[in-house]
C-alpha cells in the first residue's frame, strides 16, 4: 500500500470554514426500528428517535459523506484517521417523520505533534432544525488525520 505524502500545515487550515451543501433528512420509523433493535434497547415512546441516528444523519443531511471527509483532511490512508471524539448535544428531542434541515461545516483543523507523532486535528460541526426553525441537535466530530511522513 502506498501512502499519500502529507500534506501542508497550511492547505490544512485552509479548510477552517467549509462548508457543506447541507439539506434535508427524516428518519423514517422503519429506520428507526432497526437503529433502536441494534442497540438492543426496546422503542421509545411517542415517535421519539434513539439517540444513535446522529451517527449518520448529520452526515447524510449535509448532503456529504464518510469518504468526502477523509479526502478534505487528505488521509494518508483509510487506516490513517483516528476517532477523537463524537460529542451530540440534544436541545429537543429528535423524532421520527420530522424533516429536519441540516448544516455544516469545518470548525477546526490544525497540526499536532503528540508523543512524537504528528497529525492533524480536524473537527466537523453539523447542526440539525427541525421545520419550525428551531435548533434541535448538534454533533461535533473530531478526527485525528496520522501523518506518517512528517
Amino acid at each position: 500500500m502506498t501512502l499519500k505524502p502529507a500534506p501542508s500545515k497550511e492547505s490544512i487550515r485552509a479548510i477552517v470554514g467549509h462548508r457543506f451543501p447541507g439539506g434535508k433528512y427524516t428518519i423514517e420509523h422503519w429506520e428507526n426500528f432497526l437503529l433502536t433493535e441494534c442497540t438492543g434497547a426496546d422503542p421509545l415512546p411517542d415517535g421519539l428517535a434513539h439517540p444513535v441516528a446522529l451517527f449518520h444523519v448529520p452526515i447524510l443531511g449535509a448532503r456529504t459523506s464518510i469518504g468526502e471527509m477523509f479526502a478534505l483532511g487528505q488521509a494518508e490512508a483509510d487506516n490513517s484517521i483516528h476517532i477523537e471524539s463524537y460529542d451530540w448535544e440534544f436541545f429537543q428531542p429528535l423524532k421520527e417523520q420530522v424533516e429536519y434541515d441540516i448544516t455544516a461545516e469545518i470548525t477546526e483543523a490544525d497540526r499536532r505533534t503528540e508523543d512524537g507523532k504528528t497529525f492533524d486535528r480536524i473537527q466537523f460541526q453539523f447542526d440539525l432544525a427541525d421545520p419550525a426553525g428551531v435548533h434541535t441537535a448538534r454533533t461535533t466530530i473530531t478526527w485525528q488525520y496520522k501523518r506518517s511522513s512528517l
